[in-house]
C-alpha cells in the first residue's frame, strides 16, 4: 500500500498495520464481496478469533480503509492546490494530483470508491458521505471558476470527476504524462 493511502492504526501496533495493509490489498484486488475475513486472516497468518482482536468487523475494516485512502488523497490534492492562486491552475493541480493518485499501481482510492454495491446499506451511507466530503474540494474549485452563467456547475463537476475517475480504464503510459493529460482535460473543460 502506498504511504499516501496508509491507514492510521488506532493502537499503533505494527501487527494491526500489517493486517490493514493485507486487507487493503485484498479489497483492491478482489473487491469487498470477494474478500472474506478468513482470506485476510490466512494472508496475515492470524487465526479466526484472533483477527477480531485487531479488527471489529469486515464492514468497519472496509470503511476505515476507504476513509484512510480518501483522507490521504484529500491531503495531497489540498497541498497541490494551495501552491496556486489562479482558479484554472488550482483546478489543473487538483486534476493532475487525483490522476496521479488513481493511476499509481498501488492505488487504493479507485478500488475502494468503486465497490459500494457489495456493501450493506448502512455501510454504503457512510462511504457515500465520506466520498461527498472528498468531492467538496472539487465543488469549491469549480465554484471558483469564471464559467458562463448558463453552465450548471454541478453537472460540470460531475462530468469532470467522471472523466478523472475513469482514467484507470483508458490511460496507457507513453505519449502524454499525467500532468499533460490533466492539462488537456482542464483545457477541454475550460470556458471563457
Amino acid at each position: 500500500m502506498s504511504n499516501a493511502a496508509r491507514p492510521q492504526a488506532d493502537d499503533g501496533s505494527s501487527r494491526r498495520r500489517e493486517i490493514l495493509e493485507i486487507a487493503a490489498r485484498l479489497f483492491a484486488r478482489k473487491g469487498y464481496g470477494g474478500t472474506s475475513m478468513r482470506d485476510i486472516g490466512e494472508q496475515a497468518g492470524v487465526l479466526g478469533g484472533s483477527l477480531y482482536h485487531h479488527i471489529k468487523s469486515k464492514d468497519a475494516l472496509f470503511v476505515e480503509l476507504h476513509d484512510a485512502a480518501l483522507d490521504a488523497a484529500q491531503v495531497r490534492i489540498e497541498t497541490a492546490v494551495a501552491a496556486h492562486a489562479e482558479p484554472w491552475a488550482r483546478l489543473e493541480a487538483a486534476c493532475a494530483t487525483l490522476l496521479d493518485i488513481q493511476l499509481a499501481p498501488d492505488s487504493l482510492t479507485m478500488p475502494m470508491m468503486n465497490d459500494f454495491r457489495a456493501v450493506s446499506d448502512p455501510v454504503r451511507v457512510q462511504l457515500i458521505a465520506r466520498r461527498d466530503r472528498f468531492e467538496d474540494m472539487f465543488r469549491a474549485l469549480v465554484d471558483a471558476l469564471p464559467l458562463p452563467s448558463h453552465i450548471d456547475r454541478s453537472i460540470y463537476r460531475t462530468l469532470l470527476l467522471s472523466q478523472l475517475n475513469s482514467a484507470v480504464d483508458w490511460y496507457r503510459p507513453g505519449r502524454l504524462s499525467v500532468p499533460q493529460i490533466a492539462a488537456q482535460i482542464v483545457s477541454i473543460f475550460r470556458h471563457g
